[in-house]
């Protein structure tokens, strides 16, 4: 089990670049294989993947040992599945399609203990270490990792708002939500797009927090970089197998 501590939780708070992976293809051996590639973070994705809680389990268990923190993106801003989650070792969680502060406050509150939150209470889970860390729910809150989507024009509207909610430590715009918002579908680069973006990261970075974004092209994403987000997911699993199966193919077939 990984030592009690979240180095992306931390270098969100510090201003450090670190690029993602972002994790679809459901495979817990993919996981396990890119976790010690060298990236800062990488997305399990339970919104739009075929994931469920005990395969998520698999890929907490498979990263371990990986340089890579696992941010497991919940199907839906709702309260049972993220105490399950919690309970069985997730720390690092994104929250989709948060349209305004009081949704940021409610997935916050979803992670937290009462007084502060409405997390259930229990003694011998995965997180704690099956009943080994008597600490886990003294220190649970500064070490689990809240980071909520904006995906809308609305939303990107509402981020300034949405990153100053406490406890929420990072921002990631969804560019493909929001270009299908805007009218674009299936084209985050349009321009519109792009200046609605830009125009959400300082309102995020006013607030302290980080800001996140999707780029798989390299030069965009070192751009992005370079623009100020602080966390961009730079590649994905099934991209990466989709590209280099293709690429490797032709060599054959010409």
């Amino acid at each position: 089990m990984r030592p009690f501590d979240n180095p992306f939780k931390r270098g969100l708070a510090e201003g450090r670049r670190q690029a993602g992976l972002w994790m679809t293809t459901g495979s817990p051996g993919i996981t396990e294989l890119a976790a010690g590639a060298g990236f800062a973070w990488m997305l399990i994705d339970m919104e739009h993947s075929p994931n469920d809680l005990i395969q998520v389990v698999d890929h907490l268990r498979a990263a371990e040992g990986g340089t890579a923190e696992p941010v497991v993106r919940v199907p839906w801003n709702e309260p049972v599945m993220v105490k399950r989650l919690l309970d069985q070792g997730a720390r690092s969680l994104m929250f989709p399609f948060v349209q305004n502060a009081e949704e940021a406050r409610r997935a916050v509150a979803a992670t937290r203990y009462p007084p502060h939150g409405i997390r259930g209470f229990a003694g011998t889970s995965r997180a704690t270490g099956y009943g080994l860390r008597p600490d886990y729910h003294a220190r649970s809150a500064d070490e689990v990792c809240v980071v909520v989507q904006v995906e809308t024009k609305e939303a990107l509207e509402a981020a300034g708002e949405i990153a100053a909610v406490e406890g929420v430590d990072g921002v990631f715009i969804g560019p493909n939500d929001l270009a299908a918002s805007m009218g674009h579908l299936g084209q985050p680069g349009a321009a519109p797009v792009r200046e609605a973006i830009a125009g959400a990261l300082p309102r995020i970075r006013a607030a302290g927090k980080a800001a996140g974004l999707l780029n798989f092209n390299e030069s965009g994403a070192r751009a992005d970089f370079e623009a100020g987000f602080g966390f961009v997911a730079v590649a994905g699993d099934a991209f990466l197998l989709a590209c280099e199966t293709q690429r490797v193919a032709k060599l054959f077939n010409t």
